[in-house]
């Protein structure tokens, strides 16, 4: 995949890790103090426009004039609004013309929404019930159209009353093909003067790309990530997620382990069930043996293909499935609800609105 250059000349905040924006600001000669207004001016505000940096933030205009007027935004052209469970799905438009996708989830909690954020237009991870997959036009999306994403979604919850408590990096695309900017979005949104979204209320998905998961630990970083395992063994998963399956299944997890004994906690693993294929006791008894001694909470998540070829399973196959690995797997196993799919807002169903 490609990256966008910003059409930002010089400096915009939005595009930017914070540490690495507050440093250049002060090479300018700023304090961090000025670096630090101007994050919350246009990553905690939203506020884009030179006059309010000047007049509200006192940003030296020596600075701002660095920064192209206005700074770019995408553009809002669609909401869908799920009729079953509030889900809400906006298409969003780049500056070079290309669709992304982001999810509004209404959480348990009265008046709070988790943000599902994209960070490529379309994927190539190839996973074969996956409608983002099937897109022609991919490319990396630049840390402020990420951020803008947050910004859109935010305005449309905060018109409605309520308040963003989460992000979630599992829209379109797989985070860590794009990690610098991911994680450079991801800081610019849990920072206190910034997003000020908690790390922990802040989760970053990958199919399993094992340098970026010993990276990311590595790295210490503070978000939640989650892992999609897609089958128990390389030769069903390699037929599901082609691209991701050349890292064998038990280096993934091996990896995996090393990311919950670095965190002393349970690592996240979402595992897609399909009908008939992999949600059988032989898959129950395989993923037992393969996650024996890593600590993990298990997510189902019921596939949802919007071309029909790949079904979700029977309620009983389901329960079936759930109780064989209580058996084998012996820890906690949770039914992730994947919803919005009648405005194709589900997991694997964002495609730019084609």
């Amino acid at each position: 995949m490609t990256q966008l250059e910003s059409p930002t000349s010089d400096i915009d905040p939005r595009d930017h890790d914070p540490a690495e924006f507050l440093t250049r600001i002060a090479s300018l000669g700023e304090p961090e103090s000025t670096a630090r207004r101007w994050l919350a001016a246009t990553v905690g505000r939203g506020i884009l426009d030179p006059v309010a940096w000047n007049r509200s933030f006192q940003i030296p205009k020596r600075l701002t004039l660095r920064a192209v007027d206005p700074l770019p935004r995408l553009k809002l052209e669609h909401v869908s609004t799920s009729r079953v469970d509030g889900f809400e799905k906006l298409l969003l438009r780049t500056v070079d013309g290309l669709s992304i996708e982001t999810v509004l989830i209404p959480l348990k909690k009265p008046g709070a929404v988790s943000v599902c954020v994209s960070s490529q237009v379309g994927c190539a991870m190839g996973c074969v019930y996956c409608a983002t997959a099937r897109m022609t036009s991919r490319r990396n999306l630049a840390v402020w159209e990420i951020v803008d994403q947050f910004h859109h979604a935010r305005e449309r919850a905060v018109s409605q009353g309520r308040r963003v408590t989460g992000v979630v990096f599992m829209g379109m695309g797989e985070p860590f093909l794009n990690y610098d900017r991911v994680l450079a979005a991801a800081e610019l949104l849990s920072c206190p003067y910034g997003g000020s979204i908690g790390g922990r209320g802040m989760t970053i998905s990958t199919v399993g790309l094992v340098p970026e998961i010993d990276r990311f630990t590595a790295e210490k970083r503070r978000f939640r990530l989650s892992i999609s395992l897609g089958a128990a063994t390389d030769e069903k998963r390699a037929t599901l997620v082609p691209v991701a399956a050349r890292s064998p299944i038990r280096e993934v997890v091996a990896a995996a382990a090393r990311h919950a004994r670095a965190r002393n906690d349970r690592v996240m693993l979402s595992y897609v069930c399909i009908h008939g294929l992999n949600v059988g006791e032989d898959d129950a008894r395989a993923l037992g043996e393969l996650l024996a001694g890593v600590r993990v909470r298990f997510d189902l998540i019921d596939v949802v293909d919007p071309s029909g070829r790949y079904k979700p399973p029977e309620p009983e196959e389901l329960k079936r499935f759930r109780d064989l690995l209580s058996i084998h797997l012996g820890q906690p196993v949770v039914r992730r609800y994947s919803g919005g799919a009648d405005i194709q807002a589900a997991c694997g169903t964002l495609a730019g609105g084609a």
